[in-house]
């Protein structure tokens, strides 16, 4: 990972070559590393490697109806869909979170395949299994579903018995089921979208599918679930203890109690530091006193901020800034040509969208009232 910003010293004859080299190696680190909530980038080894047309057996589908109700949780866009309701069905279980922003880009690629393949016998079923606290609350999973259009089935996985099921361990997580209720294939993380649908495709096609369609959808070209950039040196970030890293604030980090904090004269990249008085939790940093500030050093088209108000029913302003300017037309969808903003309610917020050049900026983002918890930073 890079530690400075700094462009342009002196090198010898051979030494450009060397760092390109390294810079490609940790751009593939930090990019698809990003690309699997909470695993480093070489894990992506653990999909399925057979083709389309030489797929495996990975188990029984297990009963998910049954697990939901042992969670005491429920289904979103359904009734309950037990063995008898999904026998003879081509089946996609898709493992999200409604704040991941690598789940949140998979969504798309599954409501096409839902809706292209349904007649064909294909049902995709999203096991919503939270990161955070506050995405345990289905009123809040029920407003994601209605914002990001999901109209497929979404089981409740709260308490995690679909995804121990599975033995799953990634966000987002995509197991493809033949019509026997067999696991044929799997797919952990973004991107392989061509490869998945002919899986689809194919398995379809296996259980007699008459007329499958063909081709593949598209890449959603706007939004926050567009593909992320080709150009994203910037790592996901918490800002809660329990996962932190690259804290920049000269003072020492207090957990679970507050203390006040500044922004140092210089952050290198991948950095980040507080002003103001914070009390850093477990998964978040809750601002006590306004006003308060975050600074980012980051190299990335897409900045995303997952943040709430700490108590339900608040609402805290910010103001963005980049490199000390507001953002203009590289706002994020949640900011305004002013940097302005509102938190409202939990969940991701898109800050930052750039248009021009990608290169090393400085993010801050100055809350104007109290009381926002901010959990972790994201890009693309």
């Amino acid at each position: 990972m890079p530690g400075s910003s700094e462009r342009g010293r002196s090198r010898s004859v051979w030494e450009p070559l060397v760092a390109s080299a390294v810079a490609l190696l940790l751009l593939a680190a930090l990019v698809w590393g990003d690309h699997v909530r909470n695993k480093p980038f070489f894990a992506l080894g653990a999909s399925a490697a057979e083709s389309a047309s030489d797929l495996s057996d990975e188990g029984s589908l297990p009963d998910l109806s049954a697990l939901v109700t042992a969670e005491s949780t429920s289904w979103i866009n359904s009734a309950p869909l037990d063995p008898a309701a999904l026998r003879g069905k081509v089946v996609v279980v898709d493992f999200w979170t409604y704040s991941c922003i690598n789940s949140l880009r998979n969504l798309p690629y599954l409501q096409a395949w839902a809706e292209k393949y349904k007649d064909a016998g294909l049902v995709v079923i999203g096991a919503h299994t939270p990161e955070f606290t506050f995405e345990k609350d289905l009123p809040n999973i029920e407003r994601a579903v209605r914002e990001y259009r999901v109209t497929y089935p979404v089981a409740i996985d709260s308490e995690y018995a679909i995804w121990k099921a599975f033995d799953n361990e990634y966000w987002p997580a995509d197991y493809f089921i033949d019509g026997k209720g067999r696991i044929r294939y799997h797919h952990f993380g973004e991107g392989d979208y061509d490869e998945s649908e002919r899986v689809i495709q194919q398995l379809l096609a296996e259980n007699g599918a008459m007329g499958v369609p063909g081709g593949t959808v598209r890449d959603p070209e706007l939004g926050v679930e567009a593909p992320a950039s080709n150009d994203v040196l910037s790592p996901e970030t918490y800002v809660g203890y329990r996962r932190a890293e690259n804290f920049a604030s000269p003072e020492a980090r207090a957990r679970d109690s507050a203390r006040t904090y500044s922004v140092p004269a210089r952050i290198s990249l991948n950095q980040y530091a507080l002003s103001g008085l914070w009390d850093i939790g477990a998964e978040s940093g809750v601002l006590v006193a306004a006003p308060g500030k975050i600074a980012f050093r980051f190299h990335s088209r897409d900045l995303h901020l997952v943040m709430g108000p700490a108590k339900p029913g608040g609402r805290v302003r910010y103001r963005v800034t980049i490199d000390g300017k507001a953002p203009g037309q590289d706002r994020g969808i949640d900011a305004g040509s002013d940097g302005a903003g509102e938190v409202i309610e939990p969940r991701l917020y898109q800050l930052v969208r750039q248009h021009g050049r990608v290169e090393d900026r400085t993010f801050e983002i100055e809350f104007l009232d109290p009381g926002v918890a901010a959990y972790v930073f994201t890009f693309g």
